[in-house]
């Protein structure tokens, strides 16, 4: 089969002829239709001591159809998505993680982050079938590749706590900020305000749901927020994890409000806890998912697959892949970038 290979750091993707997975006991092999380029993926191979390893291939958001199972319930012709966590060794003839820990296991392996445990950056991946859910009829396999991301959404509003009616700052209108948005509004927020830099992906949020954009160049952030809901947040989330970003939502937040940190700060950041302690706030620090969120995630689908489909802004070859991949390390107004295998 054909599959996309990282080489090294400062190297493009390889696309090479890798041979094609076989399920194993408890095990399904997809046929892939699409997978999501994520922004996990540019970290993993970015120069430093955390990169993953050479020959890796990479692809976490996946959706595509059976063509082998030896797990219960599965069968050639049935489309699915993966929750991309492998089990450990000591929990795989369970099918699951026994203490229900998912991710957040440090034993466990994600999909596509490790040679052991090929991604969908390839015509073919490997699953458990416990780790496999049935996309809904009606949704089409370009909306279901992005359940991944959008259970990332999911996840980090559950765990804000009640949103029915509040005041939301999202910062930040990538592809987890714009599943922060779809959920927010579908949990009952009032007021879903991004704040985005960049034109297209602010315009984008407000197409998918959020209330409004606001370019944080522009002005007072909070002079801006005020202005569109009359108050400062009350709920805020984070989605893009460079450095000073956390303080300003602190700097923003309103008493006793509740901040989500879901994007990923790679560096050492700077916090003046003084700030925060005033305001009697709580930080909310989130990781990826649980099996509970794709199934959020497969609802929304099912309820808005057309709406979320917007997230997409481009689809690609293998022959497209490696520089539409380096690509996205620069500043750019993608929100989600697909891999069809069947484009050769």
């Amino acid at each position: 089969m054909k599959a996309a290979v990282f080489a090294g750091p400062g190297m493009p993707l390889q696309i090479e002829q890798r041979p094609a997975p076989r399920a194993e006991p408890g095990e399904i092999v997809l046929r892939v239709a699409y997978c999501g380029i994520c922004g996990s993926d540019l970290h993993a191979t970015e120069p430093g001591p955390s990169h993953i390893p050479a020959g890796t291939v990479l692809g976490h958001e996946f959706a595509g159809e059976v063509v082998e199972s030896r797990a219960a319930g599965w069968a050639p012709g049935d489309r699915a998505i993966g929750i991309p966590v492998w089990p450990c060794d000591d929990c795989r003839a369970e099918g699951e993680c026994r203490d229900r820990l998912g991710i957040h296991c440090p034993n466990s392996r994600i999909v596509g982050m490790s040679p052991a445990v090929p991604g969908g950056y390839a015509e073919y991946v490997r699953l458990g079938g416990r780790q496999a859910l049935r996309i809904p009829d009606g949704v089409d396999d370009q909306a279901a590749a992005l359940a991944e991301p959008l259970a990332v959404g999911a996840h980090a509003v559950r765990m804000a706590g009640p949103l029915l009616g509040r005041r939301v700052l999202v910062v930040g209108a990538g592809p987890i900020g714009i599943a922060v948005v779809l959920f927010a509004r579908a949990a009952g927020a009032r007021d879903v305000v991004v704040s985005e830099i960049d034109p297209v992906r602010r315009d984008r949020a407000v197409r998918l749901g959020a209330t409004a954009g606001v370019d944080p160049a522009a002005g007072a952030l909070d002079a801006a927020f005020r202005g569109l809901t009359g108050g400062p947040p009350e709920i805020l989330f984070e989605c893009v994890g460079a450095p000073g970003l956390l303080q300003q939502c602190i700097e923003l937040a309103s008493v006793r409000s509740c901040v989500v940190i879901v994007g990923v700060c790679r560096t050492e950041d700077r916090l003046i806890p003084r700030r925060a302690v005033l305001k009697e706030l709580r930080l909310q620090f989130v990781l990826g998912y649980v099996p509970e969120d794709f199934a959020l995630a497969l609802d929304l689908l099912r309820a808005k697959g057309a709406e979320a489909t917007a997230m997409i802004s481009r689809v690609v070859s293998f022959a497209e892949l490696p520089d539409a991949f380096e690509a996205l390390r620069r500043p750019n107004p993608h929100n989600k970038v697909l891999l069809d295998p069947s484009r050769g």
